[in-house]
């Protein structure tokens, strides 16, 4: 386990060749929870309508009663270094934090592509 942020490809890549797909950070979700993409906008807009996420912390439990129609939070998912390995994975949901709240512990996952030679 990590005592803090790591650099990117400090691990093996994954299966599909990615690196730091879980852990590190939580990573801030745009969309609010949804069990499926049946009513989900087609047109690239965020999915916001203030839902509980179903699996917090692999408790299959929404993390507070209610819901709050003015609600500026933003769902976490994927697990952060500073926990067991058992919350870092996708399917992890965390808390759901105010979109301007700071820490060491969530932030985004950045991709670059590199174009290989043959695709210049």
């Amino acid at each position: 386990r990590s005592k803090a942020t790591t650099p990117v490809g400090q691990f093996p890549p994954n299966p599909f060749g990615l690196y730091d797909m879980h852990g590190n950070v939580w990573e801030w979700c745009l969309d609010d929870w949804h069990d499926n993409y049946e009513d989900a906008p087609t047109d690239g807009n965020a999915w916001i309508d203030n839902n509980e996420p179903e699996n917090v912390n692999a408790k299959n439990k929404p993390y507070s009663a209610t819901n709050d129609e003015n609600n500026s939070n933003s769902r976490l998912r994927g697990g952060a270094w500073d926990l067991s390995p058992d919350y870092c994975r996708s399917a992890i949901r965390g808390i759901s934090l105010g979109r301007d709240d700071r820490d060491d512990t969530h932030g985004v996952r950045v991709v670059w592509v590199s174009r290989m030679k043959s695709e210049v």
